[in-house]
């Protein structure tokens, strides 16, 4: 019999995915339902372990929190001192992720993976600290709390009705190996009581509120479910570089539709273990329709929800429409999604009558696709609602006195010649205020002005005038249809409108990246390339702009800035350094070395990272706005290749 040969593509993936690991640090996780429960003693023991075999450990930070027999352990390995911090008058003491780098051991021990970082540190997060140790190949023990996983933060948030504000991306554990360090709750209540865990007092305190048994139980089960569905990854994942044809047989990908309310991060949290669940693709996508009118808060929590989505793993995706279901399942057929995740909203019923149900229209429009319908409003998701927008509230109103001059005036004209024209020439006068009413584009005033013509008009012109009661039928008939054709009109003027707008929005996008592209075409040399780059993207985004490359020497230079070249100071030159050698992003608006004024962006080419980008934006929360963030993305990705051909052609 003729032997089975591997596929060539797997295999080649296979050797990829091994040099890749290779190159990085090895991160193992000692996870566990609650703080007790013996991680971080099982992190030092395993620790000496490796000393003992002649690996070359050190404690990075361990927080011992008194315990006699954690410490004894510590006094082992060699300890890296921590980093003194002074801010806001508070001497802190935090982990020194700058001497664990110049140190580069074999494996540092890092405890307390979810730990927020003072403000002045490199990484806004423990884990991120975490991260650079691996890129850097510097292996890693760490300890984690099952509660401290992002895509659980609503779970947890219901079972222990506290949020958690420290989380981390389950992207981390995805490529660690996982050690689940486990305790049965009443062992874990008997080491609190004995003083253990905690001290007395901290102990009486904790078992009232976090420490009941009903919460470690419903903890103890999510930590034994996580640990369960890593394995099971990693499973699948041999599987598939064993070309297995047996039991590999899922192509589901997930398409999550998510809103500007407040409750689409738990719809998001929901759908990662939903795809972990199913093992699928999932991608995320927000539909910008131009009626919606949103609020600046709105706009900030669409921003915030696709960040978030990014760092669970998904890809986000956003288009613009009027017709959210048309463009939900025109997206999920061409990128051929068998799975759409949207939100439940319960509303009175009258509101579905008149508005339609988002969800009946896409089970009625989705064919073969499954729609899966989650609850993504909550309790604690009503608290964060976001406050209404006084400025538009101020416009609406504007939009409704417009309407109701714009039907005086009608009126008045209508005065003038009523007694010259007929009673036709009256209805067009009103129904050329109606299109004009429209141009505001909002239906509300639309529906008022139309309402308010078919009244003016019966109550001055129709016999008996000066009242609502006509003696001719034929007059109500004539208002019905004068009522449909105005709202018609009203309809179709504000959607050809919302049309134009997109239109333009989506022609100014394309006529930037392709002013930015044909500049660059038809230049030639660095310096040139480079200063029509930053002048572009200077004018485009309302920032100023300096852009750092790598020389001949592998040095760090500031080549060209708009509108002015400045100097940096050293610690702003830092953060350009880090960025090059990371390839991430970082500075504001992200979680690395948030307390600078400008965002920095990694110039990554086909083969290298050719350089840095520094952003300093007049307006921050424009600029962090999803749609302008993918803007800004599309014009540095362009940049980087066009540095990167001019030096291939140089």
């Amino acid at each position: 019999m003729e032997e089975s040969r591997r596929n060539p593509e797997l295999l080649l993936a296979q050797i990829q995915a091994e040099e890749q690991k290779e190159k990085t640090g090895k991160l193992k996780i000692f996870l566990g339902a609650a703080p007790g429960v013996g991680k971080t003693y099982a992190m030092l023991q395993e620790a000496l372990l490796r000393k003992s075999q002649g690996v070359d450990v050190i404690v990075g930070l361990v927080e011992t929190h008194g315990r006699q027999e954690t410490s004894k352990l510590v006094t082992g390995l060699e300890i890296l001192p921590k980093q003194n911090i002074e801010y806001k008058g508070q001497a802190l003491q935090e982990f020194d992720l700058d001497a664990a780098i110049t140190r580069k051991p074999v494996l540092i021990l890092v405890d307390e993976m979810a730990h927020t970082n003072a403000p002045t540190c490199r990484h806004a997060k423990r884990w991120q600290d975490i991260q650079e140790l691996l890129n850097r190949g510097i292996d890693v023990f760490t300890t984690l709390n099952v509660q401290h996983l992002e895509s659980l933060n609503d779970v947890i948030q219901q079972i222990i009705g506290v949020k958690v504000r420290e989380t981390l991306p389950d992207s981390m554990l995805e490529e660690a190996e996982i050690e689940l360090v486990d305790l049965p709750p009443d062992d874990l209540l008997k080491r609190l009581d004995e003083g253990k865990v905690y001290f007395k007092e901290q102990a009486k305190l904790a078992i009232k509120n976090f420490f009941k048994k009903s919460n470690l139980t419903a903890l103890r089960e999510l930590a034994l479910r996580v640990t369960a569905e890593q394995v099971n990854i990693d499973v699948m994942t041999e599987r598939k570089f064993q070309d297995s044809k047996e039991l590999w047989a899922t192509a589901d990908k997930l398409l999550v539709c998510i809103g500007p309310g407040a409750g689409s991060a738990k719809l998001v949290r929901a759908s990662k273990r939903l795809a972990n669940s199913l093992h699928a693709e999932w991608m995320v996508l927000y539909v910008d329709a131009p009626k919606l009118h949103l609020t600046q808060e709105q706009k900030d929590n669409i921003a915030k929800n696709l960040r978030l989505a990014e760092q669970l793993g998904a890809e986000t995706l956003i288009v613009g429409g009027d017709d959210l279901v048309t463009e939900i399942i025109r997206v999920a057929r061409e990128r051929n999604v068998t799975k759409i995740v949207i939100s439940k909203h319960i509303r009175p019923q009258w509101k579905n009558i008149l508005h339609g149900s988002l969800v009946d229209q896409l089970v009625r429009n989705s064919g073969e696709i499954d729609i899966y319908v989650m609850r993504a409003d909550s309790e604690f998701a009503q608290e964060s609602k976001p406050k209404r927008n006084k400025s538009l509230t101020s416009i609406l109103w504007s939009a409704y006195i417009f309407a109701a001059l714009v039907v005086a005036s009608c009126t008045a004209i209508a005065f003038l010649i009523h007694s010259t024209f007929t009673f036709s020439n009256l209805i067009m006068v009103y129904l050329l205020g109606l299109v004009i009413v429209a141009g505001l584009g909002r239906y509300g005033p639309s529906l008022f002005a139309s309402l308010a013509s078919v009244l003016a008009l019966d109550f001055f012109f129709v016999p008996p005038t000066y009242s609502f009661f006509s003696k001719r039928s034929q007059y109500i008939f004539t208002f019905l249809v004068m009522l449909v054709i105005g709202n018609v009109i009203s309809y179709l003027t504000i959607k050809i409108r919302q049309q134009a707008e997109r239109s333009r929005l989506r022609e100014k996008r394309t006529y930037a990246i392709l002013a930015l592209t044909k500049e660059l075409a038809s230049h030639r040399g660095l310096g040139e390339l480079i200063q029509i780059a930053t002048q572009q993207i200077a004018e485009v985004f309302d920032s100023e702009v300096l852009a750092i490359l790598v020389d001949e020497h592998d040095m760090l230079k500031i080549v060209a800035g708009h509108p002015r070249m400045t100097e940096l100071e050293e610690k702003e030159f830092s953060i350009a350094k880090w960025v090059y050698d990371m390839g991430q992003s970082a500075g504001l608006g992200t979680g690395t070395l948030p307390y600078s004024d400008a965002i920095y962006l990694p110039l990554i080419g086909a083969k290298s990272t050719v350089g840095v980008l520094r952003i300093k934006p007049l307006y921050p929360k424009q600029l962090f706005e999803a749609e302008h963030m993918d803007l800004l993305r599309a014009f540095v990705n362009q940049t980087a290749l066009a540095v990167e051909v001019d030096r291939l052609q140089g």
